[in-house]
């Protein structure tokens, strides 16, 4: 590449200065000192053609410091005599004594011309006008140094180019070889530690000062002693693969010696030795300095961390289990279940139970929880200990024996306090098992991403909270649980899910979609518990948003999810969801057995009511759904059972007797309003506002149904119409006008929705619906649907 630049060389004040002395006709006696590629000879130049032009005879030399003493020697004499013109320019480095008195005799004469990188403006200067744009992009790769500008003046994008970086070669080339492995340390990261360099070059520390002033004097190093942007890619790309390797494994057996990181000095190590073939790169020595950089990773980055554990070519068991541990944490569970497998099913007994733990936390997380429960009781770990028991509750099975001591550790402590918060939620209160699950997500807070765990503290306190009314709760201890990453990866989704399912709850369905939304632009497959709590989210906001095309389309992955995903304690919600919907689209057959499993789960715990309470509500409005009155009212009398055992109990089945009460045509507007502000206050927004409005439409009493349509409006977040009690005005009046109510009906019909689509969304009749359309085409004069719709998109947008 031969970059096109200006004819005019780009002079620094200072040697302005040093040329106009020379036109003065001044004796000049000036050292020109900087590294290699600061532009010494082109200052050089200026200055032998300034004498020329003076007429007056000049010693000008370049590369001193690569004379012999001999001529340095008689250089200093000719400048000593005083009589003559005598320039002289060399490198910091080498500096013999020879070049050293030298120097000292210019600086007695003139102080010595230092050489300085181009600043911001004077690369512009040099840059030719279609590269003006990467003024700030070469002044930050090259540092300024000229010769480094120079070549990078002919880039036409911010990108440095094979050519440029093929350009360095003979930068490099004729380096010592203890300079080349200084430089090499130095892309490694190393520039400024002496006792690695020492260690890496086999010298004192004077000695190693020496190596980095020669280093320095290349100008391949900034004034901070790391290399120029530039020449860091150009030294990792242009030296001998066998050299950056040896200089990065010793880097790292000298750190990890000193107990220091080796994540930096290991990582560019992946990959490289041909064909992606690590156990090359990586033999018996190294494999220590892998396995801690690793460590290091596995929190900030768990994928990183298997791959490091990867390319150990000899890998045994305990690598096995970490790397199984490492794709667990990032999400990468058929590899982690893979290599668990293999250590489970080999021949070591010391790490069987470790790799146990591994795969039993992997089905967690797979749905397979009865199956993980049998692998952690199997680890004997205390962790697994505490996850086990966890498990056994949630596929149906108290624990006969006492939960066992928990070492002091972070980690230890918050499992076992999971594993009791979850035995408290089936034989003691809400409060109770809430309280000790917000404790365990709280000692877990720390450790952050750095765990791997079947489930977080906070997922299930999160569970807790909203089988009892506890929204508000639940929120906090999930927004927490993101904010810190607890669980790591594996978790995110989970949180998430669970963070949507509160929005769903309260009405909030617009911030519900999104989140599924968000899910599916990751475009990563979820596992199988995660996927089962998304497809429910779905078919949920469908159903609350009247949309059957989506709940139609969607009720066959809800069918797979369930048959993926065996029933256990901790998957009531979405099975409630799903419940409804199979009775919306007549298909519940297909769901009976997992539902008949759900009452056997609960039978088995001794019918706790915390799990209870919300099946039975779901499957009471399967039930009116389906016009099964009987079983709706056996469900009713489930939740009379349960009254007098939380608040959220009694609140829920008060609102149970009204709904009955509602769908019979029995509405007393004060039990139904009293009903609807109880379900707000534990959180079921929706479900409140419902209620207000299925009762407005089935009651006679005008002033009834003004009054709980206005609660519906309120519970749903919606303020009261006001205009409903002033006298309706005159069509002559008020022709082409639409009322609040007009409005409201023409904007979801201009949606597409349907009668019956648009009085779910208002809580009125599809009857009623069809009177306000009918009485907006008279004010509107329209004659036909299609004029009809073709007036309201403009008048409502």
């Amino acid at each position: 590449m031969s970059p096109s630049t200006t004819t005019c060389p780009v002079l620094s004040q200072q040697v302005m200065q040093v040329l106009a002395a020379i036109a003065d006709g001044s004796v000049l006696r000036l050292g020109v000192v900087a590294p290699g590629g600061y532009g010494k000879t082109t200052v050089l130049r200026e200055i032998t053609r300034a004498f020329g032009d003076a007429g007056v005879p000049a010693s000008v030399v370049d590369d001193a410091h690569l004379l012999p003493d001999t001529e340095l020697l008689a250089l200093r004499s000719l400048v000593e005599r005083g009589d003559e013109n005598v320039v002289v320019a060399y490198r910091p480095w080498p500096r013999s004594r020879a070049l050293a008195a030298l120097a000292e005799s210019l600086g007695r004469a003139r102080p010595s011309l230092m050489l300085e990188p181009f600043t911001r403006e004077q690369v512009r200067a040099v840059l030719p006008a279609s590269a003006r744009g990467l003024v700030d992009f070469v002044h930050q790769q090259t540092g300024g140094v000229p010769r480094f500008v120079r070549r990078l003046a002919g880039l036409a994008a911010a990108e440095v180019t094979p050519e440029v970086v093929a350009s360095f070669r003979a930068d490099l080339d004729w380096l010592d070889a203890d300079v080349r492995k200084y430089l090499l340390a130095a892309e490694a990261g190393a520039a400024l530690r002496l006792d690695l360099l020492g260690g890496l070059l086999g010298v004192d520390a004077d000695a190693v000062g020496d190596v980095i002033e020669a280093g320095r004097a290349t100008g391949l190093v900034a004034a901070d002693g790391t290399l120029l942007p530039v020449a860091r890619l150009a030294v990792a790309s242009l030296s001998r693969t066998d050299r950056r390797i040896a200089v990065r494994q010793r880097l790292a057996q000298l750190q990890l010696a000193s107990g220091g990181p080796v994540l930096d000095l290991v990582r560019p190590l992946i990959g490289v030795g041909g064909a992606g073939n690590q156990a090359g790169v990586v033999g018996p020595e190294m494999a220590q300095a892998f396995r801690a950089a690793a460590d290091e990773a596995l929190a900030t980055d768990p994928a990183l961390a298997a791959r490091l554990l990867a390319a150990i070519g000899t890998a045994g068991p305990d690598v096995a289990v970490r790397r199984a541990v490492a794709s667990a944490m990032a999400g990468d569970l058929d590899a982690a279940m893979r290599l668990a497998d293999q250590v489970i099913s080999g021949g070591d007994v010391e790490h069987r139970g470790a790799a146990a733990e591994v795969a039993a936390i992997a089905l967690a997380h797979r749905g397979q929880l009865a199956r993980s429960t049998e692998l952690h009781r199997w680890s004997p770990s205390s962790t697994s200990s505490a996850f086990a028991v966890v498990g056994q509750v949630g596929t149906g099975r108290l624990p006969t024996a006492p939960l066992p001591v928990a070492p002091p550790t972070m980690l230890d402590g918050g499992a076992s306090l999971m594993a009791q918060g979850v035995v408290e939620s089936v034989t003691s209160s809400a409060t109770t098992a809430l309280s000790t699950l917000v404790r365990a997500a709280g000692l877990l807070e720390p450790a952050g991403r750095a765990v791997l765990l079947p489930d977080t503290p906070a997922a299930l306190a999160a569970l807790v909270a909203l089988h009892s009314g506890e929204p508000g709760v639940a929120e906090s201890v999930l927004d927490r649980a993101m904010a810190t990453s607890s669980g790591g990866a594996l978790m995110v989704v989970r949180h998430r899910l669970l963070r949507a399912w509160i929005a769903m709850q309260r009405g909030n369905l617009a911030q519900a979609r999104e989140a599924l939304v968000a899910l599916r632009k990751v475009g990563r497959p979820l596992e199988p518990r995660d996927w089962l709590f998304a497809v429910a989210l779905e078919i949920g906001v469908a159903r609350r948003n009247s949309d059957l095309a989506t709940l139609k389309r969607t009720w066959e992955q809800a069918h797979e999810a369930v048959l993926r995903h065996p029933v256990d304690l901790f998957t009531f919600l979405p099975l409630g969801e799903f419940a409804t919907a199979a009775a919306r689209l007549r298909d519940q057959h297909r769901l009976a057995p997992h539902l008949s499993a759900a009452r056997d789960l609960l039978r088995d715990l001794g019918e706790p009511g915390l799990w209870a309470v919300p099946l039975h509500w779901s499957a009471l409005h399967a039930a009116i759904i389906a016009e099964e009155t009987s079983v709706a009212e056996e469900h009713a009398a489930s939740l009379a059972a349960c009254r007098d055992r939380s608040r959220y109990a009694g609140i829920v089945s008060t609102a149970a007797e009204s709904w009955l009460d509602v769908v019979a045509g029995k509405v007393d507007a004060d039990q139904v309003e009293e009903s609807a502000r109880g379900l707000q206050a534990v959180g079921q927004w929706w479900d409140a506002a419902r209620l207000a409005g299925q009762a407005a439409i089935r009651t006679s009493d005008r002033q009834a149904m003004v009054r709980l349509l206005d609660c519906a409006r309120l519970l749903q977040g919606r303020t009261a119409a006001t205009t409903r009690k002033q006298p309706e005005p005159a069509v002559e009046a008020d022709a082409g006008k639409l009322s609040d109510r007009e409005r409201e009906v023409a904007e979801l019909v201009v949606g597409g929705l349907t009668y019956k689509q648009v009085g779910d969304r208002l809580f009125i009749s599809a009857k009623t619906v069809e009177h306000h359309v009918a009485r907006i085409r008279q004010r509107l004069g329209c004659t036909s649907r299609a004029e009809l719709l073709d007036q309201l998109r403009q008048i409502v947008g």
